[in-house]
């Protein structure tokens, strides 16, 4: 991020500064694709909800389907869209989807890890739905790019940095042909428009080459283990114990008596972080529809908060969060 804020100019002027730029720029973009074995293309964005409004906006197709439990970015970037109902265990329907998908060159969105359950979507059987239609597959894989590899029947994919350790507020639609998107004038070979965050890419791209292989070191979260057992002998709920795929990065967990918003005050008194719901709408009252989707009870999606490991976790902090999970249970 400091060589990109060191050259000070924007990569679409032609001069020399400007072409100093635009190199890093450009070079940025083959490292990303290497990073990602991503064969397509590559379109900076200011983060995921961005790239989410650009592939549904644009995407040159016809109906819009999207999965009931995605993300509120792609919600919000195609609010005319059908949502697709999820069952119980957080995985398409896929008798509804079935239906759903026979329409002319249909645009589908479908997370490839839910953002508060972690449940991993089965995108090769989604994507064989969608492409015997001629449609257009759209996976959001803000949650999974840099932790696991890219699902390769993916047509675009939406990233954001923050998620694997890069800056805050840039991101990529990755495009497998940009035949598939109308453009819209302007930088990014005419499908964005404003200058490129060139501090953020350079940071983005370093950031997805320090991932490897085991995003959260399987001893760091060798505590949880154990902690599951401890849940479930109190009494609460252990949402992975539901889902279809589960993965390690993201867990959902549901206290026996405590509200989910009274537990994000306690765990933020003891130095802890933790989520109701998605982290954009834990500030608000509303209950977590992706729990609703899933036809949770609703006395228990109300006490279930949402815990995340990033690649800085530490042993040491995941186990003071089961301490204090545990501690709350007993008061």
């Amino acid at each position: 991020m400091e060589e990109g804020l060191a050259l000070w100019a924007n990569p679409s002027s032609p001069h020399a500064e400007g072409r100093k730029a635009r190199n890093a720029l450009e070079d940025a973009r083959t490292r990303m694709k290497a990073a990602l074995g991503w064969e397509g293309e590559v379109i900076f964005t200011s983060g995921a909800s961005e790239a989410a409004a650009l592939a549904m906006g644009r995407a040159q197709g016809g109906a819009r389907l999207v999965g009931a439990a995605e993300h509120d970015a792609v919600l919000k970037a195609a609010p005319e869209a059908e949502r697709l109902p999820v069952r119980p265990n957080g995985a398409l329907d896929m008798d509804a989807f079935a239906e759903a998908v026979v329409r002319e060159k249909p645009v589908v969105a479908v997370q490839h890890i839910n953002s508060e359950t972690g449940n991993r979507m089965d995108i090769a059987a989604i994507a064989g739905l969608v492409h015997a239609q001629d449609g257009l597959m759209i996976v959001d894989c803000a949650q999974s790019a840099g932790k696991f590899a890219l699902p390769p029947q993916a047509d675009m994919a939406i990233i954001s940095a923050h998620k694997f350790g890069g800056p805050i507020g840039v991101g990529a639609l990755l495009v497998r042909d940009l035949a598939m998107l109308a453009p819209d004038g302007g930088q990014e070979r005419g499908y964005r428009r404003g200058t490129e965050n060139l501090p953020g890419v350079l940071g983005m791209a370093a950031a997805l080459e320090a991932c490897s292989d085991g995003f959260v070191a399987a001893d760091t979260l060798a505590p949880l283990e154990g902690f599951a057992a401890d849940v479930r002998e109190a009494g609460g709920v252990w949402l992975d114990d539901m889902l279809a795929d589960p993965t390690p990065y993201i867990a959902t967990i549901a206290m026996p008596k405590m509200s989910g918003s009274a537990q994000l005050m306690r765990f933020d008194m003891a130095g802890i972080a933790v989520s109701q719901g998605s982290a954009c709408s834990s500030g608000t009252m509303k209950g977590s529809h992706v729990l609703e989707a899933m036809a949770l009870d609703s006395k228990v999606a109300e006490k279930a908060i949402r815990v995340s490991f990033g690649w800085n976790t530490t042993r040491e902090e995941v186990e003071r969060f089961c301490e204090v999970w545990l501690e709350l249970v007993k008061q």
